[in-house]
């Protein structure tokens, strides 16, 4: 099994954090978010990593392979992904935003769990939310789950927390066969649209295809850091006793 992340967005949300370096380069706890990710995949037992880089990619070296999206600054992640796609056809792929942090067991669970397409959300977002934002509902989208784990709507704009089940993490699973079903949809789509893309959207697309997305709920252990409010939340509180978002297994 292989593992991308996706490395080429800058991170305009970050402000001056970016100037210079690609989001997953900012520190957390001492150390690049990007490094984060690649310890929990091999802690994990992921060895074979793949890098989807694009801004400022020269900065990105290290014992991976790449897949460069050249067009970073005019296209969205899905676009990224797409530059991946010969290791997606060829292998069961775990998917990693380059701007997340996360505990090995949640990518064990994902690598263990049923399904051709597969996403993690967190069960206890809502604490996480309420640090992040001073609306959780102003940022927080919709997740609905079936009784038999298959994803029913992601990603809409949430009216109540009753729309809720979990967030979405940003770490996801293809199989050969799942990822053969989403690239033929995104062959489909008109270029424009297919640049502006992004990742839940295509998700919402492939459930209304009937493709099932099966799910894997976890309880905290991971942050997203989108903004230099996350970064401040998480550096802050992971220093307290028992938080459960603290994602570290050292």
């Amino acid at each position: 099994m292989k593992a991308v992340i996706l490395a080429a967005g800058r991170g305009s949300r970050m402000k001056g954090l970016t100037d210079e370096k690609p989001k997953c380069l900012n520190e957390l706890l001492g150390r690049p978010l990007f490094d984060w990710q690649q310890e929990s995949l091999r802690e994990a037992g992921i060895t074979d990593i793949v890098v989807g880089r694009g801004y400022r990619k020269e900065l990105l070296t290290g014992d991976f392979q790449t897949a460069d999206n050249d067009r970073w600054d005019q296209t969205n992640m899905v676009y990224t992904l797409l530059c991946a796609a010969p290791y997606l056809r060829a292998d069961t792929c775990v998917v990693s935003y380059a701007d997340i942090v996360y505990h090995p067991d949640h990518v064990r669970a994902l690598m263990a769990a049923a399904g051709d397409v597969v996403i993690t959300y967190d069960t206890l977002w809502r604490p996480l939310w309420e640090l992040r934002f001073p609306d959780p509902l102003a940022d927080a989208e919709t997740l609905r789950i079936d009784e038999r784990g298959i994803i029913q709507e992601i990603g809409q704009k949430a009216a109540s927390l009753e729309e809720i089940q979990g967030q979405y993490m940003g770490l996801l699973k293809f199989t050969p066969q799942g990822w053969g079903q989403v690239e033929e949809l995104l062959n489909q789509m008109p270029p424009a649209d297919l640049d502006r893309l992004d990742m839940t959207s295509l998700l919402q697309k492939v459930i209304r295809r009937g493709i099932p997305i099966n799910t894997v709920g976890v309880k905290g252990r991971w942050c997203e850091i989108d903004s230099e409010t996350d970064l401040d939340v998480c550096t802050k509180h992971a220093n307290t006793d028992q938080w459960e978002h603290d994602w570290r297994w050292e």
